[in-house]
């Protein structure tokens, strides 16, 4: 069972994703187990103060590393006590790595994350360099803490684990797994607006529609995420899939 510690002065926040959804039935299945911790029960005044200014100057506060550095102590040696040898400690920072799909996956095989979000202008850097494994970051773009990003990989991460999902091919087929976009998907009723659903996945024929699919997801990862593909490469069967889409686009007038 995966274990989750997550740093924050917030921990309300974290009932949104771990009791509701795929991410709170994980829960209940004890796929993973859960606790954060409040730096400002680890400080040491009477006004739990957990921020200061910067020394330097400038606008905004940091967080303090005194009450960090007991918070992470805690939730680590929780994880080493339930068991984990070596929990991987990660910040969500902007000046992190971006996260990935296979980042995600290497997060996922780990025995214990210990998630660090920060507030203010951020954390004390003596925190990060005595702590923490790894920086990691969801985009380029500032939120009002880290609370949201740390959601965000508990989402990704949980949902690979082993009993998350109901369908066990759930996830092996999700977005980027492949390094893909995802194809267009149809459900009732077979016509909408005058807009009807292909034929070919109303065929029953298994082998066209993966065909189909394989060849929409390439369609839109073309368009729209082009680096992908660079990224990635495609096969000769592949390469075939796009020219065609690109053809039938065309002649659509897409």
């Amino acid at each position: 069972m995966l274990q989750i510690d997550v740093i924050t002065l917030f921990p309300k926040m974290f009932d949104a994703i771990t009791e509701s959804g795929i991410i709170g039935r994980a829960r209940d299945r004890r796929v993973y187990q859960f606790l954060p911790w409040n730096p400002r029960d680890f400080a040491t005044n009477t006004h739990r103060t957990v921020d200061d200014r910067p020394y330097g100057g400038g606008p905004g506060m940091v967080m303090m590393a005194e009450p960090l550095e007991k918070a992470v102590s805690a939730a680590r040696q929780r994880q080493i006590s339930a068991g984990v040898r070596k929990p991987r400690m990660i910040y969500l920072s902007p000046q992190g790595r971006l996260l990935t799909h296979e980042l995600v996956m290497s997060l996922a095989a780990e025995q214990g994350l210990v998630l660090l979000a920060g507030r203010y202008e951020g954390v004390d850097e003596r925190v990060i360099a005595r702590q923490i494994d790894d920086e990691i970051s969801i985009g380029d773009y500032v939120l009002s803490g880290g609370e949201l990003a740390a959601m965000v990989v508990m989402d990704a991460v949980i949902r690979q684990l082993p009993g998350a999902l109901g369908d066990a091919e759930s996830a092996e087929q999700d977005s980027f797994v492949r390094g893909l976009l995802d194809c267009p998907h149809y459900t009732r009723p077979e016509s909408h607006e005058g807009v009807a659903v292909p034929p070919v996945l109303m065929s029953g024929n298994h082998a066209d529609i993966t065909r189909w699919r394989l060849k929409q997801a390439l369609g839109r990862t073309q368009q729209r995420r082009p680096d992908l593909l660079a990224a990635r490469g495609m096969s000769a069967d592949e390469r075939t899939l796009l020219d065609e889409y690109l053809v039938e686009a065309q002649g659509a007038g897409k």
